[in-house]
């Protein structure tokens, strides 16, 4: 992990990526309804918000192993948020 400021980009550039994508998709598929595109929308935002409070802790014992355990935590919403918008 680079910085703290790094890991707040990555959480942002990611999550940011997926909701442009669910946009995308919206204007594609203007024919179908969009309650489950403002549904990965709402999940995405709520991500996060959890992951940046999460990131912005202080008096880490382990700072190392929390900071990578966000990156980790991210990855993983990341990919499930794209599952969702592939079954869209």
């Amino acid at each position: 992990m680079a910085s703290k400021r790094d890991l707040k980009k990555d959480i942002n550039n990611v999550l940011g990526d997926i909701i442009e994508e669910v946009y995308v998709w919206e204007m594609e598929n203007t024919d179908k309804g969009t309650k489950g595109s403002e549904a990965i929308i709402d999940e995405a935002i709520a991500t996060f918000d959890d992951l940046i409070v999460k990131a912005n802790a202080r008096n880490l014992e382990n700072a190392k192993a929390h900071f990578k355990a966000i990156s980790t935590e991210l990855e993983e919403k990341g990919k499930a948020l794209l599952e969702k918008i592939n079954k869209l």
